[in-house]
């Protein structure tokens, strides 16, 4: 009984899926089933197929498709737009922050430019320092794998970078 459910599960959300291809194509929001009210998409469903009216069915998909553009919406505006800069030095970044982590080397603007120079067009190094340094102040346990770090590599390192923070503040 359960293997029915999930396989009819997967065949609704295959089809949402592909009646989003066309909406995402042409920059719409998506379409999504979540907040319809069961009985309406049933007594929708039940008139098409009894009584040939589709009336009931298209004010489901209406609302539903209004409701999907007000969350959509939502969450677009919450969201932030990526930093193009992050996106082009991504793999820099990261074996920068490797460089620095794996070497136990203090988290410093000078050890990072000299990194920055083989990895970066001279024009866009000083923002590249600044992207390094805040990673290397932001990375915990749980980010390490973002960087391709093992945990212990990060634990050796940690009390160098907590030494020189507690440094700049003494």
């Amino acid at each position: 009984m359960q293997q029915v459910f999930r396989q009819d599960r997967v065949q609704v959300l295959k089809g949402e899926w592909g009646a989003n291809i066309p909406l995402i194509r042409n920059n719409l929001c998506p379409l999504s089933f979540i907040d319809v009210p069961e009985q309406a998409y049933i007594d929708g469903t039940l008139a098409v197929y009894e009584f040939n009216q589709i009336d009931l069915l298209r004010d489901v998909f209406i609302w539903a498709y209004e409701r999907s553009c007000q969350r959509y919406l939502a969450i677009t505006q919450t969201m932030a737009e990526p930093d193009p800069l992050r996106i082009r030095y991504r793999e820099a970044l990261i074996l920068a922050v490797q460089a620095i982590v794996r070497n136990r080397r203090v988290p410093s603007a000078l050890n990072i430019l000299r990194l920055a120079d083989e990895l970066v067009p001279e024009n866009d190094q000083e923002v590249f320092v600044k992207m390094v340094l805040e990673a290397l102040q932001r990375i915990h346990e749980g980010s390490v794998a973002r960087f391709r770090l093992k945990l212990s590599d990060f634990q050796a390192w940690k009390p160098i970078r907590d030494q020189q923070h507690q440094s700049t503040l003494d």
